[in-house]
């Protein structure tokens, strides 16, 4: 073997750890991701054409084993011997542990304050990594506490887990023991590809990485995203322990072994009591799950001295948080009517207390997910609670479920009319939610749809906002945007906050609004998918409303833009009772538009083109930019690309200018738009929709 060939692979083992340790411990990738599958490939070669080359600590070994028939049992050198739990959680847990230590360490009122170590109680899988000089040689589950399970395949696939320590001089033993977990983003990561491709999802992280960590086939493990932290120590030969339980987690984190941040030295009683308060208000924004924190007498002199009762240490606790998940059963299945006129099923439980609150509802998110986890009225749920948010069904345990199996739930089946407005509901596909079609009818979308009426590319009625609109609704003085138009200056004048000049701009602003054009009437409708390019388009190609209404799918299509899904949602407006009568009104409160014979949206000098704004333009605003540009026809993207036909530059104009160069796109200034736009004979004739 060639000794050029040990020297490249021993220096790429050590720059592809390095790599592993920047990127899966410290979160900070040092190089691009294709860079380090290049120096990953480039091991593999040489070791499968050099196999004397592999060594125990190889990073090719984080790819997977041969499948496993079962687990080797593995008997620790040291119990991994549990912790006492502290249930009650609130501060009187740290208070009682204190006291405790205190009496048994004899101390009075006039000694100092204990020190202790806090830290995380993390929601995953105990495990036992045992290095011999240095190197990682066995990887074992918790068990029984003297007995666990050989997983030093399936361990060797966590690239946060070093599998060789950082050290010149390493001990003959040192086992360090921690908690293998997933993080919730690399947990939702996972579950999104299997339901893309159709596969099971996993219920939550903790059993997530239970269930990585105890797969046979280290290939499958490789393929789910697990992370570890070290908390402790097992036997060690060879390593001269630190004085206290914090130095020793930071040796460890010297030696390339992760160690959770969050963790705190804390000096008597009140500071375990903050750490703990602390911890339980930023436990949800934490990227994992916890299910309380630990504290440890600090000092291991005093540890010795306080020593265990029934397998327990004296000189730590657990100290939980209120769960987060629970059982419970489904008592019936209602639906919710959002904003924007989705339809959310909701399961009304047998209340349960979970994340610190009992719960007797949980949002079930849609269709799909009813038929994912197939839940079904009767059936005993896990029902899981973080924090503010809303509570959620996680699984169905169909084990518990009753015979003969109680019917599958169909929102569309059981709520084929609006539970509010009594409107038609439809679930166009590829969309998850089933929809409320009344939007300009149902109260459960009804502030939505005035405030998005009023909008300043709808109606543009200034002054409607956010709390004008509450107090119009709430008070039953508005209940379609049609009613609006009878609003008088001594209602308005009469709301909060409205004195009589504002209400009278208010009165002005909604009778100026009445003269509109037809793009800015089908905008304001505020239609499923349609937004107001495609109002536009709508309006040149049809010319009126009523063609518009009466248009089936197949004439929608012809329209520039326009797809089944956005078809399928304007037939289905216009198909509701509720929402034609508010239009009617709308035009007997003498909202009015010039309409043409329609079918010109293919007329102009810029049909057909592409164009891109970008910089200040000297005389023109980006908006007036953009309606001139439609008005000949073209159409106005956000980004440049092979497809774009001009690119209007003004004053500080950035990178899309440069990526115009570079793609050879004609570029105008302002002037040369005013130019182009001249030169067409039919500008003139185009109506201008906004």
């Amino acid at each position: 073997m060639s000794s050029d060939f040990l020297a490249r692979a021993t220096a790429l083992r050590r720059e592809i750890e390095r790599h592993n340790y920047a990127y899966y411990v410290l979160d900070q990738p040092t190089i691009p991701d294709a860079e380090y599958d290049r120096l990953f490939r480039e091991l593999q070669a040489l070791e499968a054409k050099h196999p004397e080359l592999a060594t125990p600590d190889s990073p090719t070994r984080r790819v997977g084993g041969k499948p496993l028939d079962a687990f080797p049992k593995v008997r620790h050198a040291i119990p991994m011997l549990s912790i006492r739990t502290e249930t009650d959680t609130e501060a009187s847990g740290a208070q009682a542990f204190d006291a405790r230590v205190r009496k048994e360490l004899g101390l009075d009122e006039h000694d100092p304050p204990v020190e202790y170590a806090a830290e995380l109680k993390f929601d995953g899988l105990a495990i036992n990594l045992r290095y011999e000089q240095g190197v990682l040689v066995q990887a074992a589950t918790r068990g029984d506490g003297e007995t666990g399970e050989d997983v030093t395949q399936n361990i060797c696939t966590v690239h946060a887990i070093p599998l060789r320590l950082r050290m010149d001089s390493p001990p003959a033993v040192l086992e360090v023991r921690g908690e293998a977990f997933m993080r919730r983003d690399d947990f939702e990561r996972y579950n999104a590809k299997q339901r893309e491709a159709g596969k099971d999802t996993l219920v939550n992280p903790r059993n997530g990485a239970a269930g990585s960590i105890r797969q046979l086939d280290p290939k499958l493990a490789a393929q789910r995203p697990l992370s570890f932290f070290a908390y402790g120590l097992g036997e060690v030969q060879g390593w001269t322990l630190p004085p206290t339980h914090s130095a020793m987690l930071d040796a460890l984190e010297e030696l390339g072994v992760p160690v959770c941040a969050e963790r705190r030295v804390c000096l008597g009683v009140g500071e375990l009591v903050t750490f703990h308060d602390d911890i339980a208000a930023r436990r949800d924004q934490l990227p994992f799950d916890i299910d309380g924190v630990v504290y440890k007498v600090n000092r291991f002199d005093l540890q010795r001295t306080l020593g265990f009762v029934t397998r327990e240490p004296r000189w730590a606790v657990a100290h939980k948080y209120p769960a987060q998940e629970q059982l419970t059963t489904v008592l019936g299945i209602d639906v919710q009517v959002g904003r924007t006129g989705a339809l959310t099923p909701v399961a009304r439980l047998a209340p349960v207390f979970v994340g610190g609150v009992t719960v007797t509802n949980a949002t079930l998110h849609n269709q799909d997910e009813i038929d994912r986890k197939d839940v079904r009225v009767g059936d005993t749920v896990i029902v899981r609670r973080a924090g503010d948010v809303i509570p959620e069904i996680v699984a169905t345990v169909v084990e518990r479920r009753l015979l003969p199996e109680p019917p599958r739930f169909n929102i569309l089946h059981s709520y084929p009319v609006c539970p509010v407005c009594g409107s038609h509901v439809v679930r166009i596909e590829g969309e998850a939610a089933a929809r409320c079609t009344g939007g300009l009818y149902c109260p459960a979308q009804r502030k939505q749809a005035l405030l998005h009426f009023a909008g300043r590319r709808a109606m543009d009625i200034e002054g409607l906002g956010d709390k004008l609109v509450d107090q119009l609704v709430e008070r039953g003085l508005v209940h379609s945007p049609a009613d609006v138009y009878g609003l008088s200056l001594d209602t308005l004048a009469g709301l909060e906050r409205m004195a009589e000049k504002s209400a009278a701009n208010l009165v002005a602003a909604i009778e100026t609004s009445k003269a509109t054009t037809l793009a800015r009437f089908i905008f304001a409708l505020g239609i499923r998918n349609v937004g107001e390019a495609t109002a536009k388009d709508l309006a040149q190609y049809f010319g009126s409303l009523d063609k518009l209404i009466a248009a089936t799918e197949t004439d929608l299509l012809a329209v520039r833009d326009v797809g089944p899904i956005v078809a399928q949602s304007i037939v289905q407006f216009f198909a509701e009772p509720h929402n034609l009568e508010v239009v009617s009104r709308l035009r007997k409160a003498g909202v009015h538009w010039p309409e043409t014979s329609g079918m010109q949206q293919s007329a102009g000098i810029l049909a057909g083109k592409t164009l891109v704004l970008t910089g200040s333009l000297p005389t023109l605003t980006r908006d007036a930019a953009k309606e001139k540009i439609e008005a000949a026809g073209g159409k106005v993207a956000g980004s440049v690309s092979k497809k774009t036909d001009y690119v209007v530059a003004g004053e500080e104009a950035g990178s899309k200018l440069a990526k115009a160069q570079e793609l050879g796109v004609a570029i105008l200034d302002e002037a040369g738009l005013l130019s182009l736009l001249a030169s067409d004979n039919n500008n003139t004739q185009q109506p201008l929709d906004f």
